[in-house]
């Protein structure tokens, strides 16, 4: 169904309905002047306030879609907050879908109608459409308050476990905000991130690595539980991606997968800072990945920096840090200003 359409539309003989979306739309850009625009908006959104005090449902999410693009424009649109709540409350997909579209636009963490739309989101949560439940979690993850996470990690928690791989993504952007907004909590994801480390889905695995970085950076415990336990096999991973054949999908310039090469290289430079064991077990893959890489071309140059910046924050290894240093040598002599400036970084 999409925005503007007659989806959205429907007829308007209803006292207050105002115009369609995408003819308000039209209206708002045929605007010569600020003034004139300002009249438009003016008289939609007094149409829309007349429509939300009617309490009419069949109009509230063309009434928020309206309400939405307004907000862009930079207008005042806090009368509308109440509308995104009862489309998040509505039985069906497409209400729901802009209800959180909605929500995630018009509002933010620090405001106090959001913990009214907690119940909602925890029983959307549990839904049985997965697509509902991909929406609350996407809401979740960009709006989440400290009250909201503590309420709702234990749902979140169970979803990182969740059938469908596109889920367990979203699951683990969504936890990242929660561990973020409540430190404490992050005891609770480490076994369910563990077995994330260990997906073949691309999705699944580039978000698991980053949440394992920042569950390290909150967490002692977290941070010894997966040096002891994941340092090995995230070795093994960056090595199946440094000797990976041919990707299309994944491939930028020629280099294979270079945001998951980054993600990696991040993780395994905080699990061997301090610690000798760890930083034994990375010596063979990040020497391969500092000799392996092309210097040439944006995207092994954004790998060669974060290897030199791993190799240099991990335990002393005299021939690594020959290595890392010869590649900071190269940086400052090459004519690209950003590749030089990056090395004094």
């Amino acid at each position: 169904m999409e925005v503007g359409g007659e989806g959205w539309g429907g007829g308007d003989g209803a006292m207050g309905v105002g115009l369609k979306i995408r003819d308000m739309i039209r209206a708002i850009r045929a605007c010569k002047t600020a003034a004139e625009e300002r009249g438009v908006v003016r008289k939609e959104c007094a149409a829309i306030r007349a429509s939300i005090s009617e309490n009419d449902p069949d109009y509230r999410h063309r009434n928020l879609a309206k309400l939405m693009f307004i907000h862009m424009l930079g207008y005042p649109t806090h009368f509308g907050q109440m509308e995104c709540l009862k489309l998040i409350a509505s039985p069906g997909f497409p209400e729901k879908r802009i209800g959180y579209l909605g929500l995630m636009l018009l509002l933010d963490e620090r405001q106090e109608v959001l913990m009214l739309v907690t119940n909602s989101i925890k029983q959307d949560l549990n839904h049985t459409n997965q697509y509902i439940v991909g929406l609350a979690l996407c809401a979740l993850g960009n709006i989440c308050s400290a009250e909201m996470a503590r309420d709702l990690a234990p749902e979140v928690e169970r979803l990182l476990q969740f059938r469908d791989p596109n889920i367990r993504k979203k699951a683990a952007l969504c936890s990242i905000r929660i561990i973020k907004k409540v430190p404490d909590l992050a005891e609770n994801f480490v076994n369910p991130v563990a077995a994330l480390l260990k997906e073949k889905h691309h999705g699944v695995l580039i978000t698991g690595v980053q949440l394992c970085a920042d569950l390290c950076k909150v967490s002692t415990d977290a941070l010894e539980y997966f040096r002891k336990k994941c340092t090995d096999g995230l070795v093994k991973v960056l090595k199946d991606v440094a000797n990976s054949p041919y990707a299309p999908e994944y491939d930028i310039s020629g280099i294979s997968d270079p945001f998951l090469h980054i993600r990696l290289l991040k993780v395994l430079r905080v699990l061997g800072q301090g610690d000798a064991d760890a930083s034994d077990s990375m010596n063979d893959i990040l020497a391969q990945v500092a000799t392996k890489t092309e210097s040439n071309k944006n995207a092994g140059n954004a790998i060669l920096y974060e290897c030199v910046e791993t190799i240099m924050n991990i335990e002393d290894n005299g021939g690594l840090r020959v290595l890392a240093i010869n590649i900071l040598g190269r940086f400052l002599s090459n004519r690209d200003n950003n590749i030089r400036s990056s090395s004094f970084i």
